[in-house]
């Protein structure tokens, strides 16, 4: 994710919060978005648990994706940490 994206997520923290965790929930995961933070490389979503890649895909699909003011085609694929 290139730094404008990476500003205009970062431009309402908590809201992105509280919309990723309603996401999660839907799908019964038993993960959940503690918060999010910005990186040299895009942004960081920090969670309670180590999350399903289930879970990356429906952040990062279904939410960070679909937001109107991100470019989609800049946002690059969900990774666990190594």
């Amino acid at each position: 994710m290139n730094s404008e994206n990476a500003s205009k997520v970062l431009s309402k923290l908590s809201d992105h919060v509280a919309n990723i965790n309603r996401l999660l929930r839907n799908i019964k995961s038993n993960t959940a978005a503690d918060f999010i933070r910005l990186d040299s490389r895009g942004i960081i979503v920090t969670m309670n648990n180590v999350a399903a890649q289930s879970d990356l895909d429906i952040i990062i699909e279904k939410y960070i994706k679909g937001i109107d003011t991100i470019q989609a085609d800049n946002v690059l694929s969900p990774r666990l940490p190594q």
